[in-house]
């Protein structure tokens, strides 16, 4: 492809690219670009945060170029500090590599596997030496890791930041060394972390990679970061009924917000909201599973809201506690335990209110009556969600 008309394509979406010079000039080099992407297994699954970059860098392939997806298995040990106000949990090496069989399976959902070329950080910082090490700390600044944002404002709030997570842009800057990258991706939070592979390359000798940032997606909260740990995402081996029912439940603000991130164009302004949404997500479930998947999660979702035929519908089971009588406690413990989400007490109090929470087709509207449960029994917690007791 012509390398002006490479370049218009790859812009689309991209929140910043350092620089934009820089990457017309690689990409009329005449030969594949060694496009990187350092993933850190810190659990099992992806969700569709990560699929902005893997989207971005199957663009690349399909452009001719390579993708060097680098699975960091000594990173993940320690976890990226970007965005984190404390040091993430250290994991076990043994469920890193757990975690990498999986997230290569769910990379080649949308990577073209004979355009991938696979490799772990562990590959040249297993076999260094200490003193090697020492030398490669040689090269960074205190100074320098302490103009990262997040740094900065834990030593602000006198937080403290250990030892071990100043290495880690240090480790993300070789591995672009390691591999020779010619372009990074990576998310807005991870600008430092390139910008210091920049710097390593170039006292290495080699030509500086082009820094190329994805905007971050937020989670179904409308507000934080996607991510498992906060119970806001959705994850690709998800089951087609259960994506498509976490993505009913955005709001539209952040519906219109997923279109051009995931779907890659912008959102209508001629649908109907209601409407807009099931195309959302139906498009989503067709893109992880197949176009027979989505139809029939659509199909299902609106037979167990749009029709209110829940006693028909395949339910998510819940089987609450002995101590789970009350209608708000019960409503919080099947938020937490089917969906993991966190409802407060205060929330499901208005939903009660608003008329939402249905036991068995009628509106609960006491928020002290006790309750009488039978198994089968449909209890409905909001607009988009219902689960049947187990």
């Amino acid at each position: 492809m012509d390398p002006a008309e490479a370049f218009s394509r790859l812009k689309i979406g991209a929140a910043q690219i350092i620089s934009e010079a820089e990457l017309r000039q690689k990409l009329s080099l005449g030969r594949p670009l060694r496009v990187k992407l350092g993933v850190d297994p810190t659990s099992a699954d992806l969700h569709l945060g990560h699929t902005l970059l893997l989207q971005k860098l199957r663009q690349f392939q399909e452009l001719g170029h390579e993708a060097i997806l680098i699975i960091g298995d000594f990173t993940a040990m320690i976890g990226d500090p970007s965005g984190r106000s404390a040091a993430r949990p250290q994991l076990a090496h043994e469920q890193v590599l757990a975690n990498a069989e999986s997230y290569r399976a769910q990379a080649f959902q949308i990577l073209d596997p004979q355009r991938t070329r696979i490799v772990s950080n562990g590959d040249w910082f297993k076999p260094m030496l200490f003193a090697e090490v020492i030398r490669l700390n040689s090269r960074v600044t205190l100074q320098q890791l302490l103009q990262r944002e997040d740094f900065k404002g834990r030593v602000e709030a006198q937080q403290p930041i250990r030892a071990h997570e100043i290495q880690y842009p240090i480790m993300q800057g070789w591995d672009s060394v390691q591999v020779q990258a010619d372009v990074e991706l990576g998310g807005t939070d991870q600008l430092f972390n390139i910008l210091v592979g920049r710097d390593l390359q170039k006292e290495e000798g080699q030509a500086q990679q082009v820094v190329f940032l994805m905007p971050i997606l937020e989670g179904l909260d409308g507000v934080q970061k996607m991510s498992k740990s906060l119970g806001n995402y959705v994850g690709i081996k998800e089951s087609p009924n259960e994506m498509f029912g976490k993505l009913m439940s955005i709001s539209d603000a952040l519906m219109a917000r997923y279109y051009p991130l995931l779907l890659g164009r912008e959102l209508s302004a001629e649908p109907h909201p209601m409407a807009a949404k099931k195309k959302l997500a139906q498009e989503i479930v067709a893109t992880y599973h197949s176009a027979a998947a989505g139809r029939q999660a659509r199909a299902d979702w609106e037979r167990r809201f749009s029709e209110k035929r829940l006693d028909e519908a395949a339910l998510p089971e819940f089987a609450p506690a002995g101590d789970e009588r009350n209608i708000v406690s019960l409503v919080v413990a099947a938020y937490r335990d089917v969906f993991s989400l966190t409802k407060s007490r205060g929330d499901v109090r208005r939903l009660v209110d608003q008329g939402s929470v249905q036991l068995r087709g009628e509106k609960l509207r006491n928020v002290q009556a006790a309750l009488t449960l039978q198994p089968g029994d449909v209890l409905r917690l909001d607009k988009t969600r219902a689960v049947r007791i187990k």
